[in-house]
Parts: C-alpha cells; sequence; structure tokens
C-alpha cells in the first residue's frame, strides 16, 4: 500500500523554529502531499527553499487552512490563540509550540518519548511544552519509570535564542560594545514588554519571562505544571529557578531529583539513561567528559551526565542536562508529535492523499 501523504501548514515558517522544522521535516523526509508556508503579513511574499524547491509564504489567515491536515504552529501565542481554533474548525490537527493552549484542559501535552500515548485523546490541538521542560523531562521519565520521583529542583541556564532572534542580535551587538570599552544598550531583555531591561552580555539574569505574585516567573512556573501534567504526577514536588545566559543556542540545567526507590549506583543510573530514547549520557568524569550547550547545537538528543549520587539522602542524585532548545526544544518534538499523529492514524482525513 502506498504511504498516506499528509497536507501540511508550517505557521512562523520565516522565524528561527519554523525554519529548524521546515529542515526537519525534510531531512526526516515526512509523507507531505502539499505544504503551505505561512507568516505574519509583514513577512508574507518572501521566497523559502524546501527541497530545493521555492515556495512563496503566505499570510496566516482563517481561510487558508481548508484542505489541511496537519499545521504546525510556531508564531507566538497571541497567533495561535486567534487561528488555531480556526484551524480545527476546518478540521486541522494543529501542533502548536507557544504556551497558548498548553494548561488547558483536555489539551494533549506531549513529549512522544514521555507520554505518546496521550495524543489518542487530542480534540484538534497538541500542545508542544516549553524547551526547558522538554529536556528536564526525556531525561527523568526512563528514571521514573524504573524507579519513581518524588522531587525535582532544577537551576537552568537557557541560552538567548529562545528570547528570539532580536535577543540574539542584541546580544551581539552588547559584546562588541563592551569589547571596545563602550556602553552596551538593552531593550529586550530580560522580558520586552517590561520596564527595566538589562544587558545580556558577560552577564547571568536571573529573570525569563514575567514575575508571577508567588515570586516565580512565568517560566518558572511553566516548567512546575508542565512537568506534573507531562507526567501525570500532580502532587509532584518540583521546584525552578530559570536564568539567562550569553549563550547563543543550547540549554542546559543542573537537575537535583529524588525518587521514590533508593541506593540506585551511579553506574546503574547512567545504564538506565543509555537505554533511553532521545538521551545521550556523555558522562566521564576522569576524561572531562560532560554536556555542554555548544555540542549540543543541531542535535536532536537530550545529553545528560554529571550524574552522581547525593551525598546526604539515599534517594537523591544530582545531574547535568543539555539540549538544543530550538531542535529538540521546539521544532524536533513538534515534527516528531506529527510523526507519531501519522504512524498512530490520529490525524483527522479531512484531504489526506493515499
Amino acid at each position: 500500500m502506498e504511504q498516506q501523504r499528509y497536507h501540511m501548514a508550517v505557521v512562523g515558517a520565516t522565524g528561527a523554529v519554523g525554519e529548524q522544522i521546515l529542515h526537519i521535516l525534510e531531512e526526516r523526509q515526512f509523507p507531505i502531499a502539499t505544504l503551505k508556508l505561512l507568516s505574519s503579513k509583514r513577512s508574507a511574499g518572501k521566497r523559502v527553499l524546501f527541497k530545493g524547491e521555492p515556495y512563496i509564504v503566505e499570510e496566516a489567515t482563517p481561510n487558508v487552512f481548508d484542505g489541511v491536515d496537519i499545521a504546525i504552529f510556531s508564531a507566538g501565542g497571541s497567533v495561535s490563540k486567534a487561528l488555531v481554533p480556526e484551524a480545527v474548525q476546518r478540521g486541522v490537527v494543529c501542533v502548536d509550540n507557544t504556551s497558548a493552549f498548553r494548561m488547558t484542559e483536555g489539551v494533549p501535552l506531549v513529549v512522544p518519548e514521555v507520554n505518546e500515548s496521550d495524543l489518542a485523546q487530542h480534540q484538534g490541538i497538541i500542545a508542544n511544552p516549553n524547551c526547558s521542560t522538554i529536556q528536564m523531562v526525556v531525561a527523568l521519565e526512563p528514571i521514573r519509570k524504573q524507579l519513581g520521583l518524588k522531587k525535582i529542583i532544577v537551576s537552568t541556564y537557557q541560552a538567548v535564542s529562545g528570547a528570539g532572534l532580536a535577543a540574539v542580535e542584541e546580544m551581539r551587538e552588547q559584546t562588541r560594545a563592551l569589547l571596545n570599552n563602550e556602553q552596551p544598550e538593552a531593550a529586550v531583555l530580560p522580558v520586552g514588554s517590561e520596564k527595566k531591561h538589562y544587558p545580556i552580555a558577560f552577564n547571568a539574569i536571573p529573570q525569563i519571562d514575567v514575575f508571577q505574585e508567588n515570586g516565580y516567573t512565568f517560566e518558572e512556573m511553566k516548567m512546575i505544571q508542565e512537568t506534573k501534567k507531562i507526567m501525570h504526577m500532580p502532587t509532584l514536588e518540583v521546584a525552578a529557578t530559570c536564568v539567562r545566559l550569553p549563550i547563543e543556542t543550547g540549554h542546559s540545567e543542573s537537575i537535583y531529583f529524588e525518587t521514590e526507590t533508593g541506593g540506585a549506583s551511579v553506574q546503574e543510573m547512567k545504564e538506565l539513561l543509555a537505554s533511553a530514547p532521545g538521551v545521550t549520557v556523555q558522562d566521564e568524569p576522569s576524561a572531562q567528559v560532560y554536556p555542554m550547550a555548544t555540542t549540543s547545537v543541531g542535535q536532536k538528543d537530550v545529553f545528560v551526565g554529571r550524574i552522581r549520587r547525593d551525598l546526604d539522602r539515599d534517594n537523591g542524585y544530582h545531574a547535568w542536562v543539555v539540549s538544543d532548545n530550538l531542535v529538540k526544544g521546539a521544532a524536533w518534538n513538534s515534527v516528531q508529535i506529527a510523526e507519531s499523529l501519522a504512524r498512530l492514524q490520529l490525524v483527522r482525513k479531512t484531504g489526506a492523499v493515499q
């Protein structure tokens, strides 16, 4: 039987994540019948190459989703809130890479290595989790399955690309200014809409997204709430501190976690992780082998190292987890979801080509 092909749309096709989505769709040879590249009115009309063929980017409006089977959204929460319901009404299955629907009841929040089975419950919308959440749950899921999980305390060291292309360019300009003994200008970080802005070059900013009434930032609350939802563990103890560093790509995380069952050795933990899907263990302290942001760039896996027992708790462990925030943290996870939908035959057949 000929492989089924799908009418696809990518919303936000000219952005950093959109470019990665197109690259991965091409690399994975996803079965595409037709492809629509969509963007804001400002970017409409641009020409983008896919499989060597030029595509003209169209403005994303409700009617362009007629006849589309799967749409991957990565153009910001406001765009998703406006257009995802319109697309669903037209029979489209939407994979949304924003925070718009992540905590909406009835919307699966999916990392395929962790909770692919949740896709069966979708009602037209599947949410792609936060980039920093994705890499953490991929690393911890094999441990949770084998040893149980009681508590997570995570500190993140997040790349500037997670805040968009304008933030990356600002970091570069600030770096040039400081190296030339000039005063750096800041207008983007930590949050563009906030009153105060700080230089990221040669700095560490302990704020990602806006602060909530409880003293945590929205980014930190995303990690806390999303982890519980993905793992189906509403009582799991999770705390997060999210920090922006002057790194272009690649999020790093220092994770302390407590298992239900204590006593597992570091070697057993390494073997457990090494056999898990989507995980690469890089952990040879004597040879200074451990994950780093620079070596994660362009890679689909989540890299884990510095695994060690806590010195005071038999069921406590520490690990260092790194992943490309634009690839596994966004584009690859979205395409993985689309691949899972196709393999599990969970795509509505609005116009799928046999």
